[in-house]
């Protein structure tokens, strides 16, 4: 597959970049913060929230909630901002608000680092500021570590799973001021759940990335020998991990049932991959199941929490 190119003047944007119709196309700057991701990291720490089973309070939710809306928005948009070169070149991510010419770099930049600095100061002077902290650190691994190691080496994904693994661990800091050794088995079923999920999705893509010359593991290794290796390992690692809160006493038994259920379920999948004859429908069945999946156990692990432990 060869790059997607597309005519623009020399700051990679068109003349009417961030208008429609004579006014500023707000639709696509919202689009820009990625409103159903940014959604994944306000349910996550709201799971570490309620995890932690505090004596509830209305304000900071109500802070927690908005602050991590800002600052996981924003990272999206720095995200984009920092890769609209290589969104340009690739199918999947050609039509974003920047490579289309619909918001220019500049203003991206701007909206990402106030959205940022807002959910910051939110969560620091709203909430705590370890939730504060935490939330800037999920920012700086995503936007300083994460996106430029995309370019470099297959571990990029690793990191970003990393970042993408913290919401929790924000919600137990708002919750108890520190992060509990429940909030830490939250931080790992985030971190191995998102490597089988995201190489799902890399295997899917991976003309896409090939064509920007991402050295995903899904690029390098084309018969996919190594990518059922790293899931099926993951896989393993994260159905150990889930059943750590039933372990340390923090759930009853019927949590560690639905977490050996779903656990050999998604395993499974996995394992369909590593031996599949067709990889992609493999890799499409293991996308969805992972969808499925997460909010699943977290939900019975918040439920089994507050009403069965």
């Amino acid at each position: 597959m060869t790059p997607h190119t597309r005519a623009s003047d020399s700051s990679g944007i068109g003349p009417r970049a961030g208008i429609k119709g004579g006014l500023l196309d707000w639709g696509k700057y919202l689009e820009l913060t990625k409103p159903r991701l940014s959604l994944l990291s306000v349910v996550t720490v709201l799971v570490g929230y309620f995890a932690a089973r505090p004596a509830v309070d209305g304000w900071t939710l109500i802070h927690l909630m908005i602050g991590t809306s800002f600052a996981a928005g924003g990272a999206a948009v720095l995200n984009q901002w920092l890769e609209r070169a290589t969104d340009t070149g690739m199918q999947r991510t050609k039509d974003r608000p920047i490579p289309t010419g619909h918001v220019p770099p500049s203003a991206a930049l701007v909206l990402g680092l106030v959205l940022c600095g807002l959910g910051g100061i939110q969560l620091n002077f709203g909430v705590n500021p370890p939730a504060g902290f935490l939330v800037l650190l999920t920012v700086a691994v995503y936007i300083l570590a994460y996106t430029p190691l995309k370019k470099q080496t297959h571990w990029c994904t690793e990191v970003g799973a990393i970042s993408g693994a913290i919401p929790p661990i924000v919600g137990w800091a708002a919750a108890e001021g520190t992060v509990g050794t429940g909030g830490w088995v939250l931080f790992g079923i985030l971190f191995f759940w998102q490597m089988p999920h995201f190489h799902a999705i890399a295997w899917l893509y991976r003309e896409d990335y090939g064509a920007v010359r991402f050295p995903m593991l899904t690029t390098i290794d084309p018969g996919g020998f190594r990518v059922a290796r790293h899931m099926t390992v993951y896989g393993a690692l994260l159905w150990i991990t889930t059943l750590l809160p039933g372990i340390l006493g923090q759930t009853s038994f019927l949590y560690i049932a639905v977490a050996l259920l779903l656990g050999g379920h998604f395993q499974w999948r996995i394992m369909k991959f590593k031996n599949a004859v067709n990889r992609e429908e493999a890799a499409r069945k293991i996308f969805f199941v992972s969808i499925l999946y997460l909010p699943l156990l977290l939900a019975c692990l918040v439920a089994d929490i507050w009403f069965f432990a």
